[in-house]
């Protein structure tokens, strides 16, 4: 079973960059693997923001941070990142890493098996 942790988030402002890690352990990220990262704000549903497939690096964004944020894997590292620039107030939001032993991207919740545990990104004025 995978093992996901989440880290790098905290307070940032608006206008501001953040880079978020998820570290895997049990089981490598690797050929055959979807691995996604998805956010809940305040009130709201959690949602994709990026995606990515570990077979052919090909990537998936919403429309919200297109543009803005940057999904990218480690392989050595077992790590995929999540780079988040030009930080607006509504990307706070706990921010989730999933993955899922399938080919291809995923961009829906029901897609993915393993989770980690969120952390936290709030962005203020």
């Amino acid at each position: 079973q995978v093992h996901l942790v989440e880290s790098g988030g905290g307070l940032a402002q608006a206008g501001g960059s953040l880079r978020l890690s998820c570290a895997a352990s049990g089981p490598t990220f690797g050929a055959d693997n979807a691995v996604g990262w998805f956010r809940r704000a305040p009130g709201k549903q959690r949602e994709v923001v990026a995606a990515v497939d570990w077979t052919n690096g090909r990537t998936y964004y919403s429309d919200s941070v297109k543009g803005r944020f940057a999904i990218a894997r480690s392989d050595a590292e077992n790590t995929v990142f999540l780079q988040k620039n030009r930080l607006m107030l509504e990307d706070t939001a706990v921010y989730y890493c999933a993955a899922t032993p399938t080919e291809g991207i995923a961009t829906m919740n029901t897609d993915y098996d393993y989770w980690g545990q969120g952390t936290h990104v709030t962005v203020s004025s």
